[in-house]
């Protein structure tokens, strides 16, 4: 009889040297991110913000994802007090595929690894941020979408929320797919509108499984995503 196969690993995150997180990193991550792509993403969209969040405590933030204005949008437009403890889940195969890309991206937006196959962050990187007071951000779809269409999302970021009781944070993102899509490394003229719509948090139920609260998450994001689209209409 033939062994039953092991089990495949859990990829380990290298860690970002130690003065990505000291106080003076956060420092100059908030004049980055207030003082500099703020306005940039201003001058190159125009950005309208629905809703506001209620912050207190960790919590998941969760969003669809169409293009790389997502997580720029996020880190510069929602409140301060969420942003200045916010963890941005990045794919590990592209923004920490070297060096540089890793550490450009840990101090912008304060990046930490995630394998996109599986939706699944490197082991005790998120639990660590989570345990640490740190909000996290999250494109549940694993990927931005190749035609402007929301995916199915994975189940990564429910089994988080689950697993820590942590609340999590439902964004739907309208425009940004137009403004600039898969492909693009800029986005396209004439300041095209960007419409993102925070919706209540939501918390697991007591007994919830993971796929359950998933789905849950999954269909307020869609709403708010198709509200955007009916306004736009």
């Amino acid at each position: 009889m033939s062994a039953e196969p092991a089990p495949e690993p859990t990829p380990v995150a290298k860690r970002q040297p130690a003065w990505l997180e000291s106080r003076l990193a956060g420092l100059l991550r908030i004049v980055i991110q207030r003082g500099v792509l703020k306005p940039l993403v201003r001058y190159l969209v125009r950005v309208q913000v629905v809703g506001r969040p209620a912050v207190s405590g960790p919590m998941v933030v969760v969003a669809n994802h169409s293009s790389h204005l997502d997580a720029p949008l996020m880190v510069t437009f929602l409140p301060l007090a969420l942003t200045r403890r916010l963890a941005v889940g990045a794919a590990a195969d592209y923004f920490f595929d070297s060096k540089k890309r890793a550490i450009l991206t840990g101090l912008v937006f304060n990046a930490f690894p995630i394998d996109r196959g599986k939706n699944k962050p490197m082991r005790g990187t998120s639990g660590r941020l989570l345990d640490d007071g740190f909000s996290l951000l999250v494109f549940p779809e694993g990927t931005r979408s190749r035609d402007g269409l929301m995916g199915d999302f994975q189940l990564g970021a429910a089994a988080l929320c689950v697993s820590k009781g942590v609340p999590c944070l439902p964004i739907g993102i309208t425009g940004a797919y137009d403004a600039m899509p898969r492909g693009r490394n800029w986005p396209r003229p004439g300041r095209l509108p960007v419409r993102f719509a925070i919706g209540d948090p939501l918390t697991p139920g007591p007994g919830e499984s993971v796929p359950a609260f998933a789905a849950r998450m999954q269909a307020a994001v869609t709403a708010l995503h198709d509200q955007g689209v009916r306004d736009a209409g």
